[in-house]
């Protein structure tokens, strides 16, 4: 993922695809509505722990691949 606005887009997608509205899914990460808005139209200066939380209420997770290493 290149930058926030992919990021932005994959969270709004996963949320859709769960049939989930912006309001329930803030509700469940235990943010509000206007973070997760925002979050979802790529801001890049949105609070990466509030973040985390959105992700992990869409059973998502993050991995981070270090320079050298393949992913797995």
């Amino acid at each position: 993922m290149d930058d926030v606005t992919a990021f932005g887009a994959l969270i709004r997608q996963e949320r859709k695809a769960q049939g989930l509205r912006q309001d329930e899914l803030a509700a469940a990460s235990g943010v509000g509505l206007r973070f997760l808005v925002e979050l979802e139209r790529g801001k890049p200066t949105v609070q990466f722990g509030k973040a985390l939380a959105v992700l992990a209420a869409l059973g998502c997770r993050v991995d981070v691949v270090r320079p050298g290493r393949q992913p797995g």
